[in-house]
Formats: C-alpha cells, sequence, structure tokens
C-alpha cells in the first residue's frame, strides 16, 4: 500500500505543478535565486574586511 499512497502523491503533485505553472504567472525561482547569490557575493565583497599580510604567515 505504501507504494501506491506515494506514487499517487508524487502524480497528484505533477498534475497540480504542471497546471498551475500553465495558468498563473509562477516567477523563475532558478533566476531568482541566481539573483540572491550576485547581490549576496556583492554584499560580501563590499563590506569585508581588507586581508592582512600578517595574517597568512600563521
Amino acid at each position: 500500500m505504501g507504494i501506491i499512497r506515494s506514487g499517487f502523491n508524487f502524480l497528484a503533485g505533477t498534475v497540480a505543478g504542471v497546471y498551475i505553472a500553465q495558468n498563473y504567472n509562477v516567477p523563475n525561482v532558478k533566476k531568482l535565486v541566481n539573483t540572491a547569490i550576485f547581490f549576496s557575493k556583492h554584499i560580501e565583497g563590499t563590506y569585508r574586511k581588507p586581508k592582512n599580510d600578517r595574517d597568512d604567515d600563521s
């Protein structure tokens, strides 16, 4: 029974996802994630403390 129940849940989720993607304006999640990563790298590079030459000799 477990395989049938999990298979039904997977199939129902797939069908619902396809319906929503075709009929509603769903944002591109991959583009949003890439933008967030780029922005976080920019912020990190801007506010990072400068490296000290003495720290490399540890």
